[in-house]
């Protein structure tokens, strides 16, 4: 199982390297993928995902995703052209890591309608698919760079409910194990396979200073014994080591 991990927020508005340093230091550390996620109108700040992945592809050569963009959210011709731009710097791949969002207050921000976000999600993800399929829709068209052809791949992120539909209609699945027990992720994961689904990542494994290295040894071995292809791990005040974490796995 491959470990990644996310990409942790500046602490200091000030300091312009600590972005760039983290994607550094983690690289060197033997990470070999590196996520961002998405928040906004929650009362903090996250740097951007798709800036923030930018930032890291000038400095490594991890893989790079998102875990997850609430596709909602975007304009889907937007969308396309920043992650061609990325696409372009990322030298080991892209995964465009898609969800439906779970947090009404980040709707509330962008001032779209929360209880609309399911049907919003299959319009807007019909539309992306096109764009990326044949260089545009029928409203306009884009012009990508050489080798970008058909876009990156697609993954859904979800808590597990709709596993079936990330196995037939995805090139690969996103788990939180945020607010989900090992039990519950591993559950998920078996129904995911016995639909024929393909790459599975399981995200948001959150390590803190409260976190007993242990048993974390233990959740990251049971999710490999599982079948997960990769494990991200979320960084929080106070952890670990992000050498000690590696060298669990």
């Amino acid at each position: 199982m491959r470990l990644g991990a996310i990409l942790s927020p500046p602490s200091k508005a000030e300091d312009s390297s600590q972005l760039r340093n983290q994607a550094i230091s983690l690289e060197k550390a033997g990470y070999e993928s590196l996520w961002a996620v998405q928040a906004i109108g929650r009362g903090f700040t996250i740097t951007d995902p798709l800036i923030a992945l930018t930032v890291a592809a000038t400095v490594t050569k991890c893989e790079l995703g998102t875990a997850i963009l609430q596709l909602p959210l975007y304009e889907p011709m937007d969308l396309a052209h920043r992650v061609y731009s990325l696409m372009q710097l990322a030298e080991s791949g892209f995964v465009l890591g898609l969800g439906t969002g779970s947090t009404e207050s980040d709707f509330i921000a962008l001032n779209q309608n929360y209880n609309n976000r399911f049907i919003d999600f299959d319009e807007k993800i019909t539309r992306l698919r096109q764009i990326f399929k044949n260089n545009g829709d029928s409203n306009s068209r884009i012009n990508h760079w050489p080798k970008l052809e058909g876009g990156p791949p697609l993954f859904l992120g979800t808590w597990g409910k709709n596993v079936k539909t990330a196995a037939s209609n995805f090139d690969g699945w996103i788990a939180s194990a945020h607010y989900r027990t090992t039990d519950e992720v591993i559950n998920a994961f078996k129904k995911y396979k016995n639909e024929k689904g393909q790459r599975a990542i399981v995200s948001t494994i959150q390590v803190s200073n409260k976190t007993d290295i242990g048993e974390l040894k233990e959740k990251l071995t049971r999710f490999s014994e599982a079948g997960f292809d990769d494990a991200v791990i979320m960084f929080m005040p106070g952890a670990p080591s992000i050498d000690s974490v590696r060298n669990l796995v």
